[in-house]
């Protein structure tokens, strides 16, 4: 299951199998290698920007602990054998958690997760120097797990951003953070997959990892060899709990549009188009000539949408919006998003076997309780 977090040699020789004396030296590029010496220096430099961050939140009364149970939940037969769950009385538990983030401007903006700082009553960031400061909630992005917190400080260390559009499987990978409450962990390893849909959430396009990432590690950054964040750590797959090499980091450049919309405001301004959509299916594909599955289809269009008023219909295949080729679904709901509400753009659509363009107004994501 996935979870919320709270090697390479310099040369590779092949051993000639024909004579069995001579070698082959393949040496990878110098950005590829790991550093003479190893990652020493490196970290040296990013260590100093890298925050662990210790926040707690209200305690919770037996009321609202009891409204959190699963529907069905059979908590009259449980207290009736061994009384009550939650005792009223007393005082409750202080709520406790932690994480990890990265400095990105010296005037103390800090990037985290969301799920790190999500209801929290006081947030507290420490330094690497051990020095610690209290930290004000500036936004948070639940859809992709993106928080924005600000300290009082100055002349901070910085790290500086990746393209994380360059990324590919079998970089290498160093993750910086917090996992356990340990502080200063350093781990490594290289990308093991990158556009990587978990099913988390509607912006699903992860960099997959094997460095070494656990609880606590959230909110840290995931860098390339150059020493650039090209990921957030936010999610682990964990049958036990531990690392056991499946890490997902929210990709740089997605993070990077978050933060700009969260530091302007403190909120996200997403598009809203207003329609259900499904995948093409093999067989839609072959019917309509194309190689694979493309484009997304319509499956019904919400009354008063944008959609409705630009007169998408159900069956309809959207193949572009606002420029952006659709390969996917996924294609479709990051391009909505990436649109600024009221903003006119066009969609190519197929329709009754021809592509027809429609105008569509886009809508807030925000006014619809998403």
């Amino acid at each position: 299951m996935t979870m919320p977090l709270r090697r390479a040699a310099t040369a590779l020789t092949l051993a000639a199998a024909l004579t069995g004396t001579t070698a082959l030296t393949l040496a990878p590029t110098t950005a590829l290698a790991v550093p003479a010496g190893g990652y020493g220096d490196l970290v040296e430099t990013l260590a100093p920007a890298v925050v662990f961050i210790e926040v707690t939140g209200a305690a919770r009364d037996a009321e609202s602990l009891a409204d959190a149970l699963p529907p069905g939940f059979p908590r009259e037969e449980l207290e009736r054998r061994f009384g009550p769950m939650f005792p009223e009385g007393g005082d409750a538990p202080v709520m406790q958690g932690l994480g990890s983030g990265f400095v990105i401007s010296a005037d103390g903006y800090i990037v985290t997760n969301n799920h790190v700082v999500a209801d929290a009553d006081t947030v507290t960031v420490k330094m690497a120097d051990e020095t610690e400061y209290e930290a004000e909630v500036i936004g948070t992005d639940p859809l992709t797990d993106i928080a924005l917190i600000k300290i009082d400080a100055e002349a901070l260390p910085t790290v500086p951003w990746g393209d994380s559009t360059t990324v590919r499987a079998g970089d290498e990978a160093l993750a910086i953070g917090n996992p356990f409450g340990l502080g200063g962990t350093v781990t490594s390893g290289i990308v093991s997959a990158v556009s990587r849909d978990i099913n988390a959430g509607p912006y699903d396009d992860f960099i997959q990892t094997d460095a070494a990432i656990n609880r606590g590690n959230s909110g840290g950054p995931l860098f390339n060899a150059a020493g650039e964040v090209i990921g957030v750590n936010t999610m682990i797959f964990s049958p036990g709990g531990g690392s056991v090499g499946i890490g997902f980091s929210v990709p740089s450049n997605l993070v990077q549009d978050v933060v700009a919309d969260l530091r302007d405001d403190g909120s996200i301004a997403r598009g809203w188009l207003g329609v259900q959509i499904r995948p093409m299916t093999d067989e839609i594909a072959a019917v309509l000539g194309y190689d694979e599955p493309k484009g997304a289809v319509v499956e019904a269009v919400s009354d008063g949408s944008p959609a409705e008023d630009a007169g998408l219909q159900p069956g309809d295949i959207i193949l572009t919006f606002a420029g952006t080729d659709i390969a996917d679904i996924g294609d479709l709901t990051r391009a909505v998003a990436d649109v600024d509400p009221g903003t006119a753009s066009d969609a190519l659509i197929w329709r009754a076997g021809e592509e027809v363009t429609v105008d569509v107004t886009i809508g807030n994501l925000a006014e619809q309780g998403a």
